[in-house]
């Protein structure tokens, strides 16, 4: 028996009626909201990280490395023994760790811009910052990693925190907060500069001085008096008197602060000075 098919009973299909209805009369998706957008370029960021976990290693071994080798090397000369120095040492080298992985957040917009992905990015209709903020959360798994990572090796080594645990995860919570801050300084050359690992050479270039002029490694009382006036202004020196402040429970309000200041100050100039190379790039 031969079935028939009538006008009745047949769905209706695209290009039926009047040509083009089909095509104007489709439901169009509407735009992701901003938080949605952040979050989907923020997991974008996490799975960066589980395709390429080689970049995770420099992570793990990098505070591993400085406490092993400051501790040992220059314990004793500094300190008066390596165990002595290394509860002064030890909240110092996790500043020096997370500013020194705050380059993975510029490398990262980097590579999206001279890839030709940021170019992708502007033709679809989501809202454009977001995918500088979803950064963000690739960039605080990192600090994580690496803050737990030089905890642990220290508490092997024989670091021993007067506040506790919970002066250790304070401490871990105020440099989260002070890594991101700087993250945006890296993130904002991420955009100008011409390649990803002109990052890498540029970044080391600042983080080098301003780093080993600070008193991550040694207590500035024994400097000059122009070095300690050079010692004072540099961020990492408050991030690292906080950070020993709230692990050894004597810190002060003028330290946190003092630090507290300074991650609001970088915040505020450099992250929408990013948005707004990143709009123009």
């Amino acid at each position: 028996m031969t079935t028939k098919v009538t006008k009745a009973t047949r769905q209706a299909e695209p290009g039926d009626g009047v040509p083009g209805e089909g095509l104007w009369a489709r439901e169009r998706f509407a735009p992701p909201g901003a938080a949605t957008a952040v979050l989907v370029h923020g997991e974008r960021a996490l799975l960066k990280i589980k395709h390429a976990p080689q970049q995770l290693i420099d992570i793990f071994v990098m505070p591993l490395v400085f406490l092993l080798m400051f501790t040992y090397l220059f314990g004793g000369a500094i300190g008066g023994s390596a165990r002595d120095y290394l509860q002064y040492l030890l909240p110092g080298i996790l500043v020096l760790s997370v500013m020194t992985v705050t380059l993975y957040a510029g490398t990262a917009l980097s590579t999206d811009i001279t890839g030709g992905v940021h170019d992708r990015f502007r033709t679809l209709p989501f809202w454009q910052p977001a995918s500088v903020l979803g950064t963000l959360f690739g960039g605080l798994v990192r600090y994580t990693i690496v803050l737990t990572v030089g905890v642990l090796v220290g508490l092997a080594l024989g670091f021993r925190p007067d506040a506790g645990v919970g002066g250790v995860l304070l401490t871990v919570l105020a440099l989260l907060l002070f890594a991101i801050s700087v993250g945006w300084v890296f993130t904002a050359l991420g955009v100008v500069v011409p390649t990803p690992e002109t990052i890498t050479t540029a970044g080391m270039m600042v983080l080098g001085p301003l780093l080993f002029t600070s008193n991550i490694f040694v207590d500035p009382d024994t400097m000059p008096g122009w070095m300690q006036f050079v010692v004072d202004l540099n961020p990492a020196t408050h991030a690292s008197t906080a950070a020993r402040g709230l692990m050894h429970g004597t810190a002060t309000v003028g330290e946190i602060g003092a630090l507290l200041g300074i991650c609001a100050a970088l915040t505020a100039v450099f992250l929408p000075l990013t948005v707004v190379l990143y709009r123009r790039r």
